[in-house]
């Protein structure tokens, strides 16, 4: 015997439209969505050895070291006006016996310092190579600004004295993560 399901499926389909309810929906409420992406990303890394802060061509001392990286992720308008926050996490291991100041200059595209930060690295020894505490710079407020107007940063390491004996290795490796709010621009 074979039963017609579909005259009970109707009737089931149409309770369950009679009895369910309908919210109001607002759609203006879609105008005030506001994605928040975080995103991070590598922005230094280095290996200096020690014998870098010295020049054997003419037995002199290097006492500063620079180097210089890109940063096209702020090349963007649109990331520049969705920029909220920027956590830069900066990483040393230093077995060299000098303590070092680095400075880290965000330079404009005519070289001009749009914002800037340092720390100082504790001397280590090959034998037990020193590992500070990571140096956070976190920038928001009006310092975004003048970061998004960068487009490179310099990184300056400066030994207080270097000879042709010395030994060991100066690393660095760090990461920025950003902050964004991207909203429906008028």
């Amino acid at each position: 015997m074979k039963k017609n399901l579909l005259i009970p499926a109707l009737c089931v389909f149409g309770g369950i439209l009679m009895f369910s309810c309908v919210k109001d929906t607002d759609f203006d409420q879609a105008e005030d969505v506001a994605a928040t992406p975080i995103v991070e990303l590598n922005l230094i890394h280095f290996d200096v050895e020690a014998n870098e802060f010295f020049d054997d061509v003419t037995s002199t001392p290097r006492l500063t070291l620079s180097d210089t990286t890109e940063i096209r992720f702020l090349d963007d308008t649109e990331i520049q006006e969705s920029l909220l926050r920027a956590d830069f996490l900066f990483r040393f291991t230093n077995s060299i016996p000098r303590t070092f100041v680095v400075d880290f200059q965000f330079l404009s595209e005519q070289n001009e310092i749009t914002y800037m930060t340092s720390t100082t690295v504790p001397a280590g020894t090959v034998e037990s190579p020193a590992t500070p505490p990571d140096f956070i710079q976190v920038v928001e407020g009006d310092d975004i600004l003048l970061l998004t107007q960068a487009d490179k940063v310099v990184a300056n390491v400066t030994i207080p004295s270097a000879n042709a004996e010395l030994l060991g290795n100066l690393n660095l490796q760090s990461k920025t993560t950003y902050y964004l709010e991207i909203r429906e621009r008028d």
